[in-house]
């Protein structure tokens, strides 16, 4: 069987591969993630150190906000410019492996 890609249809694929991981991992986002219990012990462990109370500091802080709209704009565009990035790179990369590894089982047939 033979396929032949364009440059163009590679490149066109390879962004509609990040556009929809960028997609997936914003879905998953959406959900609220399970939080971590502590697990009880069912006996008393066999080894208790003598129980120190910790001194404990109390300051004021002020109170949380939540970051204005534009930094979430620019929060949105820098990671989507670093996923776009990396996802170029490494399409980049993975091309280049597959085109060596192409060319070296090419020229292994004609021998």
């Amino acid at each position: 069987m033979l396929f032949v890609v364009s440059v163009t249809d590679l490149t066109t694929q390879a962004g509609w591969m990040v556009a929809l991981a960028m997609a997936a991992l914003v879905a998953t986002g959406w959900r609220k993630t399970a939080r971590a219990t502590a697990r009880t012990p069912r006996r008393e462990p066999v080894v208790r150190r003598k129980w120190v109370p910790i001194g404990i500091a109390e300051t004021t802080v002020p109170l949380y906000r939540r970051p204005n709209v534009l930094r979430r704009v620019w929060a949105v565009v820098a990671s989507s410019g670093i996923a776009i990035i990396i996802g170029a790179v490494l399409a980049i990369i993975i091309a280049f492996g597959v085109a060596f590894a192409v060319i070296t089982l090419t020229d292994l047939l004609k021998q």
